[in-house]
């Protein structure tokens, strides 16, 4: 599996996912229309909007099992499991949201090379075959050699690398496939160009449209998989579902070999104390999540420890097939002889349990964790001679 070649060398603009057409829809479907978009052989954007709807929502029970079905159908029982690892927390951007953000006052730190080392052998030891990787802004102690070597040092050992880190230049998403990297995670955020410009008060990330133009150039550089999600409470998360279903698609287009997955992050207590203007209640996200696997029905899904256990436990094999656990949202802090209590995290997370209660959880469900489903010697990077697409060989 591979980036393809775009259908179109112009890049995805805010415009191509204004979500204005689909919003009428998405407030004022009827029953009959969420009944069409059930039915639709191929459901787009006006059907997705219509099971985003408050009618869609009053039928709840219908989408859970019609997107179980989908779940079941494209993934079996197996829910994939992965760890995330902070490597560093030095950032110069300005979220209002992020416990990263520049103005938030706690010690910064990046791991040395053999604090990384001792944190993938603990998280091997854990049995994960999954990582990760996570950085703040780009940062003379934290740069893009400084993950290409912690790249390098994971790919050693696990058959998944991923990272989600600073946006990066073509060439350099290139480097970090041929270091070992398979895939990358990146959130636009919030798709709403003057929300995203309040909320990123400085940094490179004010950027909007380099941020929005990263999936482009990680898949053309010969990444094989991209993570997208909207961080839901910003806006109205209709409005966001809508522009990120749109995004997909148009990727889907240009890129059709690639892999995708969708994250459903939502706000959560930080140290600057951020406030959500439009909380997403866990109603509606399971809504959201029905819709998009009804939609996307062959796209991976993901929940995070963001989540609390109540709520991830009803969402497995529903909709979702991929989850993180016992994540660690600080530098570090797997290697429990190399914790740092003063390291600030990211957000709190919300699901504390161990791998083995978790998995205890999914096979009472009658599902089966996954800790790896792959191998990497079917798609091994191979070096462009012609400054174009990196080429990956595969079935």
């Amino acid at each position: 599996m591979q980036g393809c070649p775009a259908a179109s060398t112009a890049m995805i603009t805010a415009d191509d996912l204004n979500p204005a057409e689909f919003m009428p829809i998405a407030a004022e479907a009827d029953a009959a229309a969420v009944r069409r978009a059930l039915c639709a052989a191929q459901p787009g954007p006006a059907e997705f909007a219509a099971l985003i709807s408050p009618a869609a929502g009053a039928g709840l029970e219908t989408l859970a099992q019609r997107a179980r079905g989908l779940t079941m159908r494209h993934f079996g029982r197996n829910i994939s499991l992965y760890v995330p690892l902070y490597i560093s927390n030095h950032c110069s951007n300005g979220c209002a949201y992020c416990g990263f953000a520049a103005d938030r006052r706690y010690p910064r730190r990046h791991m040395a090379p053999e604090e990384i080392r001792r944190e993938l052998t603990a998280i091997r030891r854990m049995g994960f075959d999954e990582i990760l990787l996570l950085t703040g802004e780009r940062d003379p102690r934290a740069d893009f050699e400084y993950l290409r070597a912690a790249v390098e040092m994971a790919a050693a050992d696990f058959h998944m690398v991923t990272v989600e880190a600073f946006p990066m230049e073509r060439a350099e998403y290139r480097a970090l496939a041929l270091a070992g990297c398979q895939g990358i995670t990146v959130y636009q955020e919030t798709y709403e160009r003057e929300t995203y410009l309040q909320v990123h008060r400085w940094g490179p990330k004010r950027d909007y449209q380099r941020r929005l133009n990263t999936p482009e150039a990680a898949l053309a550089a010969g990444m094989r998989t991209v993570g997208l999600g909207a961080l839901l409470g910003l806006v109205d998360p209709r409005r966001d579902a809508i522009s990120l279903f749109l995004h997909i698609r148009e990727l889907q287009r240009r890129f059709w070999r690639a892999g995708f997955s969708v994250s459903f992050p939502r706000l959560r207590p930080e140290a600057g104390g951020y406030t959500p203007p439009h909380p997403v209640h866990d109603r509606f996200l399971a809504q959201l999540i029905y819709a998009f696997r009804i939609c996307l029905p062959d796209v991976s899904l993901t929940l995070s420890t963001r989540e609390a256990p109540a709520f991830r436990d009803g969402m497995a094999g529903v909709g979702i097939n991929k989850m993180s656990i016992a994540s660690r949202t600080t530098v570090g802090g797997y290697n429990t002889s190399e914790t740092h209590e003063d390291n600030g995290a990211q957000f709190q997370i919300s699901d504390h349990r161990e791998i083995d209660e978790f998995t205890r959880m999914l096979q009472g469900k009658g599902l089966e964790p996954v800790f790896k489903n792959w191998d990497r010697t079917y798609c091994m990077p191979q070096p462009a001679t012609d400054g174009g697409e990196l080429r990956v060989d595969g079935p």
